[in-house]
C-alpha cells in the first residue's frame, strides 16, 4: 500500500517549485512527436505477455500516434488495467539517458527537476510540472494530445511508471496522498481493486493527471545517489537532448521552407509564375539552392507543385460557380485536358465525378 490521504479536490493557489536553471523540454508539433523505443518497450512487452499481436517498430522511435494506438489496442484486448501494467514494467532503461542520472541524483527534488529537463528524451507524450502548496507537493502531468486522441491507458501508464520508479528510488513505500486522472473511471471491480492496492480513493474526470505527496519527501536523500557519477550522466543526457533539439530545429526549418514554397506556388499558379525559378526568386534564393534544400528535406519542387494543385483542386471543385475550364486555368493548366488527366491521377476519377462526390 502506497499510502492514504484526504480526497483529491480543487487545489488552492500554488507556486511553481523550481529546482533547475533549465526549462522543461518543449513538446514538438504532433507530426514530429515521438516515443523512444526503450520507453515503448514496456507496452510491447505487455502486449506480448497478453498474447496480443501488434506491429513491432523497427526504428529507434515511433510516432506518438502509433504508441497511443498500441495502448488503446492493449486496453481493448487485454483489459482496462493495461496502462497500469505497462507502467509497472518501466525500468531505468525505459527513461533512456536520464534514467541512470536520476538514480545518481542527491535528492528527490533534484530527480524531479532532472525529469522535467530531460523527459523529451524518452517521449513527447506530455510534460511534468511540480507545484508546492504548503506541506503538500503536487506532481502534475500534462498531455495536449488526449483531447483529440483519447487514451485512458496513457496517463495511467505514465503515473504508474513514475510511482513504481520513485518507490524503487526511495527503497520504501511512498506516502501518496492523492491521485487523479482526466478520464472516466474504469469498471467498479477494477476501480475498487486499484483503490485497495494504492490505499486511497483515486479520482477520475479530474482537470489533469496528478499525484500528491508530502512536500517533505522532496528533500529526502536518494539511497543510490552518486555525487561523482552524477555530473557525467547529466552531461551525457544534456548532449543527447541538444542533439535531439537540433534535429527538431532542422526539421522545423525544412517544414517551414516547404510551406513557404507551397504558398508561393498557390499565389502564382493562375499567372503562370509557379515555376521553380520564379518561386526561388521570390524567396531570395537561386533556383539551384532552392532545389537542393527541398531535395534535402525530401520535398522536391515538383512534388510540392502537384500537392498544391491537388489541394486547390478539391477547394475549387466544391465551388459550383467555377467551371472546369476556370478551375484548370486557376491551377495553371493551359488546357482542360491536362487538368482532367491530373485529376484522374489524384482521385481516380474525372473532375465532374469528383465534384459530384464532394456534394
Amino acid at each position: 500500500m502506497l499510502g492514504t490521504g484526504p480526497p483529491f479536490g480543487l487545489l488552492p493557489p500554488t507556486r511553481p517549485f523550481v529546482n533547475s536553471r533549465h526549462l522543461p523540454s518543449p513538446l514538438p508539433p504532433w507530426p514530429q512527436a515521438r516515443v523512444a523505443r526503450p520507453y515503448a518497450q514496456a507496452a510491447l512487452d505487455e502486449l506480448a505477455a497478453c498474447g496480443v499481436a501488434a506491429p513491432v517498430p523497427e526504428a529507434d522511435t515511433l510516432p506518438v500516434a502509433d504508441y497511443l494506438a498500441l495502448l488503446n489496442l492493449g486496453r481493448a484486448q487485454a483489459g482496462e488495467d493495461f496502462g497500469w501494467r505497462v507502467g509497472a514494467r518501466m525500468r531505468t532503461a525505459s527513461f533512456v539517458a536520464y534514467g541512470h542520472a536520476v538514480l545518481s541524483c542527491p535528492r528527490f527534488d533534484d530527480a524531479i527537476a532532472l525529469t522535467q529537463r530531460f523527459e523529451g528524451l524518452a517521449h513527447d507524450l506530455g510534460r511534468s510540472e511540480l507545484l508546492i502548496d504548503g506541506a503538500q507537493a503536487h506532481y502534475r502531468w500534462h498531455s495536449p494530445w488526449l483531447a483529440a486522441h483519447p487514451c485512458p491507458a496513457l496517463p495511467e501508464s505514465v503515473m504508474s511508471g513514475i510511482l513504481a520508479f520513485a518507490t524503487w528510488l526511495a527503497q520504501r513505500p511512498l506516502p501518496v496522498l492523492a491521485l487523479a486522472f482526466p478520464h472516466a473511471a474504469p469498471c467498479r471491480d477494477l476501480r475498487e481493486a486499484i483503490d485497495q492496492r494504492l490505499g486511497l480513493r483515486v479520482v477520475y474526470d479530474a482537470p489533469v493527471t496528478s499525484a500528491t505527496v508530502p512536500a517533505a519527501l522532496l528533500h529526502e536523500p536518494i539511497p543510490t545517489a552518486d555525487p561523482a557519477l552524477f555530473p557525467l550522466l547529466e552531461q551525457h543526457a544534456a548532449q543527447q537532448l541538444a542533439a535531439r533539439e537540433q534535429a527538431l530545429r532542422a526539421t522545423d526549418a525544412r517544414t517551414a521552407l516547404a510551406a513557404q514554397v507551397q504558398r508561393c506556388i498557390a499565389e502564382r499558379l493562375a499567372h503562370d509564375g509557379a515555376r521553380l525559378a520564379e518561386v526561388a526568386d521570390v524567396l531570395g534564393l537561386s533556383a539551384r539552392t532552392l532545389q537542393r534544400r527541398l531535395a534535402e528535406a525530401g520535398t522536391p519542387f515538383q512534388g510540392l507543385l502537384d500537392a498544391t494543385r491537388r489541394e486547390l483542386a478539391l477547394q475549387y471543385l466544391r465551388d459550383p460557380a467555377l467551371s472546369m475550364t476556370e478551375i484548370a486555368f486557376l491551377l495553371g493548366y493551359a488546357e482542360q485536358s491536362s487538368f482532367n488527366h491530373a485529376c484522374r491521377g489524384w482521385f481516380g476519377e474525372a473532375p465532374g465525378r469528383v465534384r459530384m462526390g464532394l456534394g
